[in-house]
């Protein structure tokens, strides 16, 4: 069991680093063939903390293990928000802007929703998965067609006041590669393609393993460990916002991360591998999601300015450790 827990260790690591020189190699390549800076970030740039899931998900389904891939998504929602946020928003209280309570919390809870509905007879399809995918490309249309609507709208008047929608479209830019040569690009993207699928593959090898060995489910196993490696990138990038003092970035970046999981990865497993789910991934971890993705923006209304605050923050970690009672006892 301890080698399938330095094997487990060693994957997580080459996962998050193969995920980010993908990134870095796909969004410098996108910027040489001269796709929009905007584009890029709202696509590109915001997959990049969710790549890590995209991988493990699809592994997994390959792998026949259905339930695996679906507790990761899952897991990774919940981790999420009452882990990551609330470690967040302990450390420094995050503001919410109008921007993410009118459109984006609404975005992700439609997803969830969807999801629910798609998951409630415990079978995904690979009509389901599609299905996923076709939301998500309306989605992405929408956001890149209002962004580019609104910057333009932006440029065409000298006095316009930077909107919320600009911050979060410079803060993707900026993220951005600039004068990476080609070559360059092309190998880091090449290195990612290649050590993503492997770390994955190992990764998922050994949590299979240490499951067996503990005697829990498949599921419990990508709801708890997996979920919570691969959501590693998110927790260091929203430690990172608030020591930039950018805390109001790190929400907008869970959004954007939880709306993939559901919609992208959820969706891989469907068309890679449909069957039959869990049971309780419904009746038990579902509605766990859809309370915590609703809870943030209920936490946040209860102050003005709307934000969540470090009392929230600490609620949203008990609400994590009592989550994980819930499925080992």
């Amino acid at each position: 069991m301890w080698i399938d827990i330095i094997v487990l260790i060693a994957s997580f690591a080459c996962l998050v680093y193969s995920a980010d020189r993908f990134v870095f190699g796909a969004a410098a390549l996108a910027r040489n063939l001269g796709i929009s800076p905007m584009v890029i970030g709202l696509t590109i740039v915001a997959m990049g903390s969710s790549a890590p899931e995209i991988m493990v998900s699809a592994t997994a389904s390959l792998n026949g293990q259905l339930n695996t891939a679906i507790g990761n998504a899952i897991g990774s929602n919940i981790t999420n928000i009452t882990l990551v946020l609330g470690v967040t928003a302990l450390m420094q209280p995050i503001l919410v802007g109008k921007s993410s309570l009118r459109r984006e919390m609404p975005v992700m809870l439609l997803a969830t929703v969807v999801t629910g509905y798609l998951l409630s007879d415990n079978y995904l399809s690979f009509f389901d998965g599609y299905t996923l995918i076709t939301l998500f490309v309306l989605m992405m249309g929408y956001l890149i067609w209002r962004s580019q609507k609104q910057h333009h709208q932006q440029h065409s008047s000298a006095t316009a006041d930077k909107t919320e929608d600009d911050e979060l479209i410079e803060q993707y830019e900026s993220e951005i590669p600039k004068e990476v040569p080609t070559t360059k690009a092309l190998f880091w993207l090449i290195v990612g393609l290649i050590i993503l699928p492997i770390s994955s593959d190992y990764l998922v090898g050994a949590a299979s393993n240490i499951a067996r060995y503990l005697g829990i489910s498949e599921l419990v196993i990508g709801l708890t460990i997996i979920a919570v490696g691969t959501s590693l990138p998110e927790l260091a990038a929203c430690i990172i916002s608030v020591i930039k003092k950018e805390n109001d970035i790190a929400l907008g970046n869970i959004i954007g991360s939880n709306i993939f999981n559901l919609l992208i990865v959820l969706a891989v497993c469907g068309v890679l591998a449909p069957g039959k789910v869990d049971p309780a991934a419904f009746a038990r971890d579902y509605w766990w999601m859809l309370a915590t993705s609703a809870s943030i923006g209920v936490l946040s209304l209860l102050v003005k300015p709307h934000r969540l605050t470090r009392w929230a923050g600490g609620l949203l970690l008990i609400t994590f450790i009592s989550y994980q009672l819930v499925l080992f006892l």
